[in-house]
């Protein structure tokens, strides 16, 4: 397996070359070795596709991203929310609570996609986007994981739950259910 070098705060850690997450998604494979690879719901992934895509627009609006990399952000998360790069979340649920490993996860592959996405190669060239400094922009792990939490969990009600109560026959009124939610 080939291997690129990738750098953070803590140093440098060897990241499997195909792969677009970083150091910090890379460290918490080796540290969190408990449970399945991927175990992550793609809900929640798709979901962080949502969050991450709404602060780029807002901090873009606010002046303090610029607009070029707000569609950066935005095109990559639009292809995260349509269920493409699932191969790229490899965390097992079990880590910290406040969803920091998973939330580093998100903003890494964002950052490292769209730089591909701009003409480079992986690894290759300064990045466009920084994980935290643009991708990450005014957000906390412990907001944005909560949310995007909220809104899988809203997904699969929609998708999935009342979809099967409907299916059983169960006449609940979808206002009496979409109430109760909120």
């Amino acid at each position: 397996m080939k291997y690129r070098l990738e750098k953070d705060t803590l140093g440098e850690v060897r990241v499997p070359a195909d792969r677009y997450w970083g150091a910090q998604t890379q460290r918490s494979i080796e540290n969190f070795k408990i449970g399945a690879s991927h175990s992550m719901p793609q809900s929640v992934i798709e979901a962080f596709g949502y969050v991450k895509k709404a602060a780029a627009i807002i901090n873009c609006e606010l002046g303090v991203l610029s607009h070029d990399k707000m569609k950066l952000i935005a095109d990559v998360c639009d292809e995260i929310i349509g269920g493409g790069l699932y191969e790229h979340f490899p965390l097992v649920i079990w880590q910290t609570g406040s969803g920091t490993q998973t939330n580093m996860n998100i903003n890494e592959v964002i950052a490292n996609r769209a730089h591909v996405l701009s003409g480079m190669h992986l690894g290759e060239g300064d990045r466009l986007l920084h994980p935290n400094d643009d991708v990450n922009r005014s957000q906390s792990s412990n907001d944005a994981f909560s949310s995007a939490m909220n809104i899988a969990a809203y997904m699969m009600l929609e998708r999935k739950s009342i979809p099967g109560i409907e299916h059983f026959g169960i006449s609940l009124p979808r206002v009496l259910l979409h109430s109760r939610m909120f």
